[in-house]
Order: C-alpha cells, then structure tokens, then sequence
C-alpha cells in the first residue's frame, strides 16, 4: 500500500469508526431521568380483553378504542374513534369499560384529580347499535361511574350524592340527598379509606342489576387538616395572591375518631333504601361491598379497629339481616391484599382466600357456605398475586415468589394440587394479564439487566408472538457508559440475612475507595431490592464516582409472615437498625470510603432516613430526608394503627422510635425536604422535626416546595429537587 492510499484508508477508517467511538461514549445526565425520560421502557398498557377471549382493546392515541387479535397482533377494527364524530364534545379520551355485552362503552375525558385515586371527569356513552355519543349528566363533572351488569344504567358519584342514570329514556335518578364536603358521601370512600385500603369506589351493584348496595361515610366528627396554600406558579392560584387560603379536609390521625361508616341498598324499582346490619360496634371499618354471584346475598367486608379480624358477612338484600359467612384472624393483623384476593369462581359455589394463617401468603378454596375445601397453595415462598381460574380446565392461575424473593414467575396449579407449571420462562420478575376465557396471557418480564418484554403465550404456555422487546432501548442503552448493577448478601450481627444490590461506577476499580449513598423505602411489605429493570437517576450518581447501595431491612416483602411482620408495634426500629448495620458491613469493604456513607429516601424512607441518621450517630455523614413521617402520631388511623396499634395502646411503640425523639447523636449533615401541600404526610412532620433540632442546637439545611403535594411534581420543581440533592451529596461527601 502506497502512503496516498494509507491515507486515504486511515481517514476512511476513522470516518467510520468515529460515530461508534463516539455514541459509545455518550454520558449521562441528571435531565436524563427527571425530565427526558430517555431510558424509560415501553410497555403495553390499558389491555381489556373482549368477551370472546380471542381478542383484546386498547386505547389509540388517546382518541380511538381498536379491537386486536392476541394470535397476530393485528388490529382487527376501530371499535370507536373521535375522528367518527362529525362534532367531537371532547379532544380526549383518558379512559374507557364497557357494558357487560359489549354494546356500549362509557367513555372519560377532562380527569382532574383530588387525591391519589380520587378525580373527577366528564363521561360520555357510545352506543354502538345507535352509532351515538352522549353525555352522562349534564349537572357537571362526575366520580366513579360504572355500568350496571345489564349495561342499562350508570351509576355514578357527584358533590358525595349518589345518582343513577337510565340510559334508556334519559333519566337520571338522585339516590342520596345528604352528601355534603366534609359531612357526609355516599358511594366513594373517604380520605384515609382511598388512600390505605387503595380503592376510590365505594358502591356495587347487584348481579341482576336491580338494586345499588353503597357505603355512606359520616366524617362530620373526624379532626379537620388545614393547608395553607399560596399563589404560586404551577398551577397559579390567584385568589391567593396578597393572602394565603387554605384547603381543608377530614384527616383522622392515629388514635382518632374515623368516620362512623354504614352500608345501605337502594331498590330501583321501588326507590327506597334500606340499611344493613353490620352488627353493634362501630368503630369499624368497611373496605368492601360485594355480591353473590346470584345475587341472592349482599358481600359486606367488616374490619375492627385494630385490623386483626376480618368478619366477610352475607346480608339480606330486602330485609339487611345479616349472618357471618367467614372470619379470618391474624395475631398481628391482616394484610389488605386479602380484600381483592378474595374471588368468586365461575361455578358460584366456591370462593378463593388469600391468607397468612401458616406463615406464608397462599391460597385457600371455600365453600359459598363459608366452609373451608383445601389449600390450594403451598409451601415456604409467598404467592404475590391471584389471576383467577379457569374452570374449563379447572386450573388457578397466580404469581409468586418461589425461585426467590427478588424474582417473581406465573404458574398454573390444578384442582386437585397434582400439577403445578411455570407458565413465565425467563428468570427475573414477571406478571401476567390473561383473556377473559384465559385462553391467552400477556407475560411481562423485566430483569436488573433487560428492559421490559411483553410476550403472547396461548394456553399450553406456548409463545405466540412478542408484543414489545424494547429494541429501541436496547440499542440506545449500548450507546452509552453505564454503571454495573450487583445483587449481594450479607448477615447483621443478630445473625439476620439481608438483600441488597450495588450499582458501581462503570469505571470502579477495587483498588480505589468510593462514597456511597444508601438508598431504601423499608415500608411494610415493600420491596426494592428485585430482579426487575429499574434505571433510574441513581445511574446517574453512580457515574459522579459513588457507590449506590439499597438493603431491604426487615419487614419487607416475600420473605414469609415472620419476616415481614416483625417490625410489628414498633416501626422504625428495626428498619432504622438493619440499614445502621448495613452501613456497617459497607464500612468493612476495601473499595468503600467508609467516611463517607450517606442515606436517603421519601416517605417511609424518609423517616428511616432520620431515624438511621439519630442512631447511627458519626456512621452517616450525610442523609437527605424526603416528605418524611418523623412521629407516627401525625400519620392516618388506618395504616398507622395497623402496624402500630393507637397511641394510646401503644404508646412507647410510637415515641421510642420517632425520628423527634432520636437526635441527640446526629452528627452527620441532613437535608429535610417537603411540600407544603402534602395532603398525605403532612409538612407538619418536618416542621415539628425541624424544630427539635434548632432546639437541640443541630444545624441542618431544610427546603420547602410551595403548593406540592407528597410527589413534589409541577413545571421545574422535579429537576430543581433532585438538583439540591445532587448538590447536597457533593458538597458533603467528597
């Protein structure tokens, strides 16, 4: 080869090997997770399976419902779009159920939310024999409307009044009068309920449509929460310009009065209302109403105070009598997972459980009548979520942690509990949504190292097609220098085993040392530390040279009944110990700078965050503590008094582990963060916290969000938190 020619392929080569150099070196930003969401993962979402159980709906661009084939893929028809309309009432369509038939669909547009699960919207009916779309109500936004089973009416919630519309001649019928903010509602449930019991519905209607069975919440004597609110920018409240207004609503604290709850039954055809016997006490909670498959007995949920007993009684739907049907106890208390897990089957003379009654969650079949047939389930491993049965082939259908606590797989079981298949190939997390006759399932299987894949399988568990691989992730994921992610264990000085995983820098040397930010949540019956893809803005600090470092102390999830409830009457405390000696056991590493551990975390993570750094005394040398509960006593009825019991009971529980009573030894640098329009935990927890500190004489940075409520979201505010908090772990751990 001549020099000319040597020349010319040297600048050839490099022309081409030049852009790969490159975008193999692409870095990462802070922008990247908080604003660009440039790894986020696709998935497929909003799937509803058809009647039929060979196709399934979806939503288009927020404007069309298509039908799709789960064999092909392909889209079959448009079952309703808004480009059919020759005038459209709305722009947008953020959901959508149809009737039990198939021939109407009650669409939602214009969703503004109230809470975490509340929001109003404006609803509309396509009916798909008349080709037209109407309008719910006319009076204004409505709240948790849903069909009757015989898809002739639609109930629905507005200013906590119950109505029901007859879609037939146009009607719409006021079934409650009393509802009033702050007072009285009726069919959707109160702040605490939807928050802790984690729904947003509180009405069923009956299986032949003729009668609405509902919860009526009286809060008039729950304790009033105020927030002060600002002007602001996202959203501007100019009535609030000059002087500040306030929000108020029921927050019942722990050990406080809750809303006095009954359970009434509305007749359609007569129109009247009669009220259920829930038995003498009161102070109870209702989390549920369901009926029986045929209808002849109305499903009521009742709960005590101290959440240890759940009585499931069958009331009389003409008369409310009501008998007991089952009850299941705990020493402790029982998990709210049992209210969805609790399912009919098909025959309508069987029910499904989920209990912890031998120390794991599996899965029990009763009798209509309340008496006990088998376990379905078994073994040391703890199932994670129920599918439903298919009584065609008279298998169950659940999730479980069964290889491990950090994986999930999907399995089939028979009825006679001789066969057991893993229906989920891959080893990581997977979750399953199956057809309707479950002829087919949608597996979705992620893992540390691989994106989200969404696959078909039919019923032999065979794979069909798959729906999304996240190739576009994939290939830009290689595009750029990132950190390694590692799981690890290790045994406390009480001889207890820990999970937990590492991400290190993409150029960690053991030789070096390097800071480390501890991250965890810790909350009960929560999990972090999992085979699941999660890329989020840690990769990015762990690129700024730190070790990031998340443990799952005691308590948490799948890990049997004995593990997850230890921390029972005492929250905090052996969370807060767990993560002391997680920082300890980093400390003996050669590649960490065992001077420079910090811990931070949100909510619950927040207050172990706190907690750890009072305890751990010079171990942390720096904590950020985000929307933390920093003493129990401020925190709601229902989840507080779950774990805890009331203060009253408890009352050394609650005080020898709040972060206000364990500052003494803090010696390490705390950032405290919160908004003050956290309707969930209140920025009264920070305040309060903050001022033990100054008393104690403890110098701390503290920053406040105006008008944020616990996600601490609206225009810039996500990119200038975790900015501070990047900023905070710089300026104090190198």
């Amino acid at each position: 080869m001549n020099i000319s020619s040597f020349f010319k392929f040297t600048i050839l080569f490099f022309t081409f090997l030049f852009p790969i150099l490159t975008s193999a070196q692409n870095k990462l930003s802070l922008s990247d997770f908080v604003t660009d969401h440039t790894f986020q993962a696709k998935t497929v979402s909003g799937v509803n399976s058809m009647n039929d159980g060979i196709h399934f709906s979806s939503l288009k661009n927020s404007s069309s419902i298509v039908k799709y084939s789960y064999r092909t893929g392909e889209e079959v028809e448009t079952i309703f779009s808004l480009d059919q309309l020759k005038e459209k009432p709305i722009e947008q369509i953020t959901a959508y159920t149809f009737s039990a038939n198939e021939q109407r669909i009650l669409i939602e547009s214009n969703k503004k939310p109230i809470y975490r699960r509340s929001y109003t919207a404006e609803y509309y009916i396509w009916d798909d024999y008349t080709q037209t779309l109407y309008e719910l109500s006319e009076y204004g936004p409505q709240q948790a409307a849903e069909f009757s089973p015989d898809g002739e009416r639609v109930a629905f919630v507005r200013d906590n009044n119950l109505f029901i519309k007859t879609i037939r001649f146009g009607t719409e019928q006021q079934v409650t009068n009393d509802g009033e903010f702050n007072k009285i509602i009726n069919g959707i449930p109160d702040w605490v309920y939807e928050e802790e019991f984690g729904y947003n519905k509180a009405y069923a209607w009956s299986p032949n449509s003729d009668k609405l069975a509902f919860v009526k919440f009286n809060e008039t004597e729950v304790s009033e929460f105020s927030m002060q609110m600002y002007k602001g920018m996202v959203p501007e409240r100019t009535d609030n310009e000059l002087y500040p207004g306030f929000y108020t609503f029921k927050y019942p604290k722990a050990g406080e009065k809750n809303s006095e709850v009954s359970v009434h039954v509305y007749d359609i055809k007569t129109r009247t209302t009669i009220e259920a016997d829930t038995g003498e006490e009161t102070d109870i909670y209702i989390p549920r109403l369901k009926w029986s498959p045929d209808g002849e007995n109305l499903v009521i949920f009742s709960l005590n105070r101290r959440q240890n007993e759940l009585v499931v009684l069958y009331t009389n739907p003409h008369t409310g009598d009501s008998r007991t049907l089952f009850t299941e106890r705990n020493n402790r208390y029982i998990d709210s997972d049992f209210l969805d897990f609790f399912r009919y089957l098909e025959d309508n003379s069987h029910f499904v459980v989920m209990s912890e009654r031998n120390g794991w969650s599996h899965l029990y079949l009763y009798r209509n009548n309340g008496f006990l047939v088998k376990q379905i389930t078994s073994g040391e491993f703890d199932v994670t979520d129920f599918y439903g049965y298919d009584d065609s082939r008279k298998l169950f259908f659940y999730q479980a942690a069964k290889k491990s606590p950090l994986q999930r797989e999907v399995y089939s079981i028979s009825l006679d509990g001789k066969n057991t298949e893993l229906l989920s190939p891959n080893v990581g997390t997977n979750r399953a949504i199956f057809s309707s006759n479950y002829r087919f399932y949608l597996n979705y299987h992620s893992s540390k190292n691989t994106p989200e894949k969404v696959t078909v399988y039919d019923r032999r568990a065979r794979e069909v097609r798959v729906v999304e691989n996240n190739t576009t992730l994939k290939n830009k994921l290689e595009q750029y220098i990132l950190p390694t992610k590692e799981f690890f264990t290790f045994n406390t000085s009480e001889g207890i085993e820990l999970n937990g995983y590492m991400l290190l820098p993409s150029d960690f040397d053991a030789g070096n040392q390097y800071p480390v930010i501890m991250y965890q949540y810790s909350g009960p019956n929560s999990q972090q530390v999992n085979d699941a893809w999660r890329m989020d803005w840690h990769y990015y600090m762990a690129e700024q040279g730190y070790i990031i470092v998340c443990v799952d102390p005691r308590g948490t999830a799948a890990r049997g009944e004995e593990f997850r409830k230890s921390t029972y009457l005492q929250l905090g405390k052996l969370e807060s110990d767990d993560q002391v000696e997680a920082a300890r056991y980093l400390q003996s590493l050669n590649y960490v700078d065992g001077n420079n551990i910090s811990i931070w975390g949100w909510s619950y993570g927040g207050f172990i965050s706190t907690l750890a750094l009072g305890k751990g005394g010079d171990l942390f040398k720096a904590a950020v503590s985000v929307a933390p509960v920093t003493n129990w006593r401020y925190y709601d009825t229902v989840y507080t008094e779950r774990y805890m019991r009331t203060p009253q009971q408890n009352p050394n529980g609650y005080d020898d582990n709040s972060p206000i009573n364990n500052i003494k030894d803090i010696s390490g640098n705390l950032l405290l963060i919160h908004g003050t329009a956290d309707d969930n935990v209140h920025a009264q927890n920070t305040y309060e916290y903050a001022e033990a500190l100054v008393q104690e004489g403890i110098q701390f940075d503290m920053h406040i969000y105006t008008n944020r409520n616990h996600s601490i979201i609206g225009g810039n505010t996500r990119m200038h938190l975790y900015t501070k908090i990047v900023n905070f772990f710089e300026a104090n751990l190198k």
